[in-house]
């Protein structure tokens, strides 16, 4: 991707936390530990069933005295239900922004430029008040910006950007291995360990305890995770069936079936053979290696 190009994601919603129980609030509910979230760190985490089923995953911003919650604009209303279901007392207050801000996405060789930047996943500056963080799931994905909308254009252009095609930055994530898109046909379905929550960064297991933690804990300590979320890519022919083979036995099954597709699939030994000759219905596929594992 061009240093200077912008991807504006006009998919991404934007939810903002705020209230004198905030923090509490959301260090009893959350995959990560809210207490490393600050003016110059960000986050990303997740929130899971109580059995430790995937159920959303955002990226959390501090802002003002409360915090940006960056998540697939599709699932922002449900999201907000399910805050406001745990909320209960607390002093908090949930806002809807996502008519107000958009998130734009930055290279990581134009966010390095800006003042007082640094290589650290999640590490977040301020540009004319507004934040920008480079992802904190892969410094690969570049930056993340958080600005109102009224702002965008100017700020664009005092950067020296370029509007591009975003969907250049969903395929350049696809091949990361990061889902980004209908992330809803994951809910209920996998457990948020096999999401690769951990090498993304979106767990901490030093935390104390959130909605489906009993699990999610089990299943690493006790070294049970023998499924994973990967991308997939179509060699030829057509996918028209969840089930995914290898010489006629069934190793996963097909969740997100789109132009940038993820499927669970079974490991062997804590491996996988990319290079295996894979059918998904008619279609032949490879699995794509994140560079993580």
């Amino acid at each position: 991707m061009n240093r200077n190009n912008v991807y504006i994601l006009e998919d991404r919603g934007l939810l903002y936390i705020n209230g004198d129980d905030t923090k509490e609030f959301l260090q009893n509910i959350i995959t990560n530990n809210i207490e490393n979230v600050s003016d110059n760190r960000s986050c990303f985490s997740a929130l899971l069933t109580p059995q430790g089923k995937y159920l959303y995953d955002f990226i959390i911003i501090k802002h003002k005295s409360g915090y940006f919650l960056d998540c697939e604009k599709k699932i922002i209303e449900n999201l907000y239900k399910q805050l406001n279901l745990y909320k209960l007392r607390s002093r908090v207050e949930i806002l809807n922004l996502s008519n107000e801000f958009v998130v734009a996405n930055l290279t990581r060789e134009k966010f390095l430029e800006l003042e007082n930047s640094k290589d650290e996943v999640g590490f977040t500056i301020k540009f004319r008040e507004d934040p920008v963080l480079l992802d904190p799931r892969s410094n690969k994905l570049g930056a993340r910006l958080v600005i109102n909308l009224e702002k965008l254009y100017l700020s664009i252009k005092k950067l020296g950007l370029k509007v591009s095609d975003v969907t250049e930055y969903y395929d350049f994530s696809h091949e990361l291995g990061i889902a980004q898109i209908d992330t809803n046909n994951l809910q209920d379905k996998i457990f948020g360990i096999e999401c690769n929550f951990e090498e993304l960064n979106g767990i901490d297991f030093r935390k104390g305890c959130y909605v489906g933690q009993e699990n999610t804990a089990r299943i690493k300590l006790k070294d049970k995770l023998n499924k994973r979320l990967f991308a997939i890519k179509v060699l030829d022919g057509e996918i028209n069936s969840e089930e995914i083979t290898s010489e006629n036995k069934n190793i996963g099954k097909l969740l997100i079936n789109n132009k940038n597709p993820f499927a669970l699939l079974k490991l062997q030994n804590k491996n996988f053979n990319f290079e295996a000759d894979l059918k998904c219905g008619d279609a032949k596929i490879k699995v794509l290696k994140p560079n993580w594992f």
